[in-house]
């Protein structure tokens, strides 16, 4: 007959080699999160605190062309106080604030009447016009403001030639239109993708809420103002924060009208004028400063929205 073993109890030695799971654990999503970490350090936060740190510094060059040595030290707020002394760079400011106050409201408008209109019960391929809409953003800035230049610019355009055949002289390049035309061809390149993000929000309301919308008689209409409209709310404020991000962004555009208008200077947007002192008159410490007063415009505005849209949600 024969007796069981009781099971044996590991060794001290034993239980000292055994792996602990729970720091295992701990550094797994440190170690996947490892290389985005890294990547993100190296092309976002380090070039910010390089911009930053560059806008309170001074270089200084001994001799006439340096050639005694160049000197750097520290700048204190020098650099900020010439940003804003310059007229054009504060100008290329208040152009884009009007700018905003237009295209904004309009985009955001043309890309919820179009989430409507593709989310509604009597829409046709709605799929075909969601990726109709959403393909202009694809193209890249400088190639949309190419092509949308063969149809501002005198003698290449269909429109400026078909409004002379009726007694009509439009000028798209003009002092007082160009800011509108650059306008156009924001509004056409990032409606779709605006649209998209709309679209996802309305795809999230659950259907329960439509039946008792048509069991209480509500119309297309009515489902739209008093449904719709405010369950989007969230994306209606997303995508108008990037809008505003965007507006005080603008670079491309402007820089490749320039060269068929010339209404548009060196200083039309903050970023062209930023790139102009940088790379025009190679003064990179006050061009730091110009693009940190941007991002802090862009801060500001995007706080103060979010605030007044959360003070209205309360």
């Amino acid at each position: 007959m024969t007796t069981p073993q009781s099971p044996t109890r590991p060794t001290r030695e034993g239980r000292g080699r055994a792996p602990k799971p729970g720091r295992a654990v701990a550094r797994a999503p440190w170690l996947l999160l490892a290389p985005f970490l890294a990547l993100f350090a190296l092309t976002f936060v380090f070039p910010i605190l390089a911009a930053v740190g560059s806008s309170f510094t001074k270089v200084t060059r001994s001799g006439l062309f340096g050639e005694n040595g160049v000197h750097t030290g520290f700048a204190g707020l020098d650099n900020y106080a010439l940003a804003i002394a310059d007229s054009g760079f504060v100008a290329s400011i208040g152009r884009m604030l009007l700018f905003g106050v237009v295209q904004v409201p309009v985009m955001i408008a043309l890309s919820t009447v179009l989430a409507l209109l593709l989310e509604s019960a009597s829409a046709r391929w709605p799929g075909f016009f969601r990726a109709a809409y959403f393909m202009p953003y694809g193209v890249p800035g400088v190639i949309a403001t190419i092509l949308w230049s063969f149809l501002y610019v005198p003698g290449l355009s269909p429109l400026i030639d078909a409004a002379k055949t009726v007694g009509l002289t439009v000028d798209f390049l003009g002092q007082g239109t160009v800011l509108w035309s650059i306008a156009n061809i924001v509004t056409w390149s990032y409606a779709g993708y605006n649209m998209l993000i709309i679209v996802a929000q309305l795809k999230a309301i659950p259907g329960e809420i439509y039946e008792a919308a048509r069991m209480d008689g509500a119309g297309p209409v009515r489902v739209a103002w008093s449904i719709q409209l405010p369950l989007i709310q969230p994306a209606l404020v997303l995508t108008t924060v990037f809008s505003i991000i965007g507006t005080l962004q603008l670079f491309a555009e402007a820089q490749v009208l320039q060269t068929v208008a010339p209404s548009i200077d060196s200083q039309y947007t903050p970023n062209l004028s930023a790139y102009t002192t940088a790379f025009a008159y190679n003064d990179y410490n006050v061009a730091a400063a110009q693009a940190v007063l941007i991002a802090l415009a862009a801060f500001v505005l995007s706080f103060v929205f979010l605030r007044l849209t959360n003070r209205k949600s309360s």
